[in-house]
């Protein structure tokens, strides 16, 4: 067992001398070679266009369930069923008193601030 231990070592040890050579240049052609593909991928980059960004979001598909979405939310925003309270009547015919009356604040910091 010793001696397949010698032999393994010596192995280990000319291997560890054993340094691998590589052709001069290599280095020069790599270093060549990673400028041409960056300088490639650089004068590929372009603007954002509009579908572009609309592939983002999934094409035609996805803008096209957007705006169902939305009309069907502006829809509702203005003919809300009957069961909804109408929200623009609470911005176009109550004071504000009434607002902050209905937010069941402390008034008496108002009387403060006079």
């Amino acid at each position: 067992m010793a001696d397949h231990d010698k032999e393994l070592e010596h192995l280990f040890a000319q291997a560890r001398d054993a340094r691998d050579v590589f052709p001069d240049n290599l280095a020069v052609r790599i270093e060549t070679d990673a400028e041409a593909v960056r300088l490639a991928r650089s004068a590929h980059k372009r603007r954002r266009t509009w579908r572009d960004r609309m592939n983002v979001i999934g094409g035609w598909h996805g803008v096209s369930g957007l705006v169902a979405a939305s009309a069907a939310g502006i829809w509702i925003g203005f003919s809300a069923p009957a069961f909804l309270p109408d929200p623009a009547d609470y911005f176009v015919s109550q004071d504000a008193t009434y607002l902050v009356a209905d937010l069941n604040l402390d008034e008496n910091y108002l009387e403060d601030a006079e």
